[in-house]
């Protein structure tokens, strides 16, 4: 990918804990929507799938995968 992703973190996300970060300003140019740690920015990013990126986000809202 040669455009650079604009981060993003949750409004709910400003307690510091256990954060991604998403670019979902990749989504249309290139198909797949950049996921990274946000306390470690440097670190690996997961270039996810749209489709699939799609689903996860679905599933948070319907509870399927429990409360942290």
């Amino acid at each position: 990918m040669t455009d650079e992703p604009r981060w993003h973190r949750s409004s709910y996300s400003s307690n510091g804990g256990n954060c991604i970060e998403v670019a979902p300003d990749l989504a249309r140019p290139h198909g797949v929507v950049p996921v990274r740690d946000s306390k470690n920015p440097g670190g690996a990013v997961l270039n996810l799938p749209v489709a699939s990126f799609a689903s996860f986000v679905d599933g948070v809202r319907a509870g399927a995968f429990g409360k942290a």
